[in-house]
């Protein structure tokens, strides 16, 4: 999550360019690591002020603990940003391996995780056409509209289960 304005669409009178205001200031940005259910629509959030192996770690020991009663694995699905493949990960991931398993996506080829649609979500609902003072303020709103699908719900399980096209 970042504070930079996201242009999609406006409505404005023809011939005129509309204008969405922008702080011009440093770009400060979260990283927000997630994952959703898509049979139960159930939702997992954390934020770090940086993305690497350290807080991916963390990441994976809260999705562990939320899921600790239940039986069986945790396959989740990820990109393939460099600290998810990361050396320190492999001692924990293996310790862990009757718990939690990862795949990988092909390259480029977000679509295809189910997580990237509720960020897509979000993201059009807190930031398109949006000036919002600071980053604290968009998280403020980010972590509002988000307190509405942490627990299952049936609008994550559609957004997450809609057909590809081929």
């Amino acid at each position: 999550m970042s504070n930079t304005a996201v242009v999609s669409y406006k409505w404005s009178e023809k011939g005129k360019q509309p204008i969405i205001s922008q702080k011009q200031s440093h770009r400060e940005r979260h990283t927000l690591f997630g994952s959703v259910n898509p049979r139960t629509g159930e939702v997992i959030v954390q934020k770090n002020d940086k993305g690497n192996a350290k807080t991916f770690k963390k990441y994976l020991k809260k999705v562990l603990y939320h899921y600790r009663t239940i039986k069986g694995k945790i396959y989740m699905i990820l990109d393939n940003v460099r600290f998810h493949h990361a050396n320190a990960l492999k001692p924990f991931l293996t310790k862990y391996k009757d718990k939690i398993e990862l795949f990988f996506l092909p390259p480029y080829s977000p679509d295809f995780n189910p997580i990237e649609r509720v960020w897509w979500y979000m993201r059009k609902k807190i930031c398109n056409n949006r000036y919002i003072e600071s980053l604290s303020e968009r998280m403020i709103n980010f972590w509002k509209l988000f307190s509405n699908y942490q627990k299952p719900n049936y609008f994550i399980i559609n957004l997450c289960n809609l057909s590809y096209s081929v």
